[in-house]
């Protein structure tokens, strides 16, 4: 066998061994037989993707307008100034948050790309959709090397003809929660996932909170308690931006099986980057509710 270009030489091998393999649990297994799904292999893909840093002011970096959900395409950018009337070296009389826009279009083609090689290895193997899939992404010795995976397991659909165009669906999803969704009428077209990055550059209001300092107001006795709003407003934006760059992608399709990871990390004298990475299934309705039947107990006596 002989794979298209973006299949690793590895990987004919691998799906023509005649061995086996799935990465379902047993009653995600049992499921999919009763739903007349029959797995033929696991298929992955892999890419290490390479990005550099822009410095401030580039393009890539911030937008010009504020955010708004599904805005005009204008990247998200918010500005603070300083409410204490006095300055100094030491003293940021300025912040912003702004949309890492290079980081988001690097992510999303990594994405991309290893979610097209596992295609390619279903297609090998004359899948009709990829159910089970899961996604990783990790920086490789903290450099700025990050390494995509995408793993999943082929299914064929039982008495089918072959999917149009050679193209199989794929989702999240697997076992009852599949079997779920096809019962209540939608198909599954394909995984969806993005990422948002917003980058804190704090002022000094946040600064002297995220250092357990206190801020002129404090130290007057008239705010014993004060939300960090810029960090709040942050964290906001980097799941709206995320929710805001899927919608994009499903059309007049729907989201199903939704989850939603934010991660954080310090840069010092306050800064923060926020990433919101957002993944589920586009689905789209093919028929009414329709049960499906339930599973008949077989007991053998040999």
């Amino acid at each position: 066998m002989t794979g298209p270009p973006d299949v690793p030489e590895a990987a004919p091998r691998r799906l023509e061994s005649g061995s086996f393999s799935s990465g379902l649990t047993v009653p995600d297994f049992a499921a999919c037989l009763q739903m007349g799904l029959r797995p033929v292999g696991l298929v992955q893909g892999f890419c290490a993707m390479q990005w550099g840093w822009y410095g401030a002011g580039s393009p890539y970096m911030r937008g010009m307008s504020p955010y708004t959900p599904q805005g005009s395409g204008g990247a998200y950018a918010q500005t603070w100034y300083c409410p204490h009337g006095f300055v100094s070296g030491e003293h940021r009389m300025w912040g912003q948050n702004y949309e890492q826009v290079w980081v988001e279009q690097a992510w999303l083609q990594g994405f991309n790309t290893a979610f097209g090689r596992l295609i390619e290895e279903a297609k090998e193997v004359g899948a009709h959709g990829v159910i089970g899939v899961t996604d990783t992404a990790h920086s490789l010795l903290e450099s700025n090397v990050a390494e995509f995976h995408v793993l999943g397991t082929a299914v064929v659909v039982e008495g089918a003809p072959p999917p149009p165009k050679g193209e199989p669906w794929s989702t999240y999803l697997a076992g009852q929660r599949l079997a779920k969704l096809v019962e209540a009428g939608f198909m599954p077209i394909s995984v969806v996932a993005s990422i948002a990055s917003v980058r804190v550059w704090a002022y000094c209001v946040t600064e002297y909170l995220m250092e357990g300092g206190a801020t002129l107001w404090q130290t007057q006795g008239t705010a014993p308690v004060q939300d960090v709003e810029q960090v709040s407003e942050g964290l906001l934006a980097a799941r709206a931006i995320a929710r805001d760059h899927v919608r994009r992608q499903l059309g007049t399709d729907t989201l199903h099986g939704v989850t939603v990871a934010t991660s954080e990390r310090e840069i010092g004298g306050g800064d923060q980057v926020f990433e919101c990475t957002l993944r589920g299934t586009r689905v789209r309705r093919f028929k009414d509710f329709d049960p499906i039947g339930a599973p008949r107990p077989t007991v053998r006596l040999s």
